[in-house]
């Protein structure tokens, strides 16, 4: 294939869904701007931001760096709005990553609740056989630690319940669950058929 044809042929996209988690944020956003100079020549990755993931995104002052890494950034108005469950329903993405995910959007994607914007892409994508991959900030019972803005430790607890969220993703057809960021790299592997630089 001549570079000319290579040019013309169209991107494959995937959509990435950040939540209002500031645990594993930085991370998942440096493993992802790393992923996109990766595959930049065969994939769009496109940006869904929660109205919560937004004000963490700001907090954590990684607002601008996302939109500078990975141009226009949607942002959440309500469940249909950006239109991102019919850009699921309608195959217009490989795939769904939601990274990271708060123990509330897991909890209710495993409850079958659709009422934002991410949970609802979620669910429609499930319906239209779209895989979905979660990275969810709680992922086992007991004691972690974060990183606050400044840099400063906090000590959380996560609770049975939270953990017993992401049991239940677990066994969620077309649903895969991904502990840690660097995960990520295996799934664009998997999709895309390139080896992880």
């Amino acid at each position: 294939m001549t570079r000319a044809a290579a040019n013309l042929r169209k991107k494959r996209k995937v959509a990435w869904g950040i939540t209002g988690s500031g645990d594993k944020l930085e991370e998942t956003i440096e493993t992802m701007k790393r992923i996109r100079a990766q595959y930049e020549d065969g994939v769009e990755v496109q940006v869904f931001v929660s109205k919560a993931g937004e004000q963490v995104l700001k907090h954590y002052g990684l607002l601008d760096d996302l939109r500078s890494s990975f141009g226009r950034v949607f942002v959440e108005v309500d469940a249909n709005t950006p239109f991102l469950a019919g850009w699921l329903q309608t195959r217009r993405f490989e795939f769904l990553l939601v990274a990271p995910a708060t123990s509330n959007t897991v909890a209710k994607i495993a409850a079958g609740i659709a009422d934002t914007m991410l949970t609802n892409g979620t669910i429609l994508a499930l319906k239209a056989f779209v895989p979905v991959y979660v990275l969810p900030s709680d992922y086992e019972e007991g004691i972690v630690y974060t990183k606050l803005p400044g840099g400063r430790d906090m000590k959380l607890k996560i609770r049975k319940e939270d953990a017993e969220n992401v049991r239940k993703l677990k066994k969620m057809e077309n649903v895969s669950v991904l502990e840690k960021p660097s995960e990520i790299n295996g799934v664009f592997a998997r999709v895309f058929g390139k080896e992880n630089s």
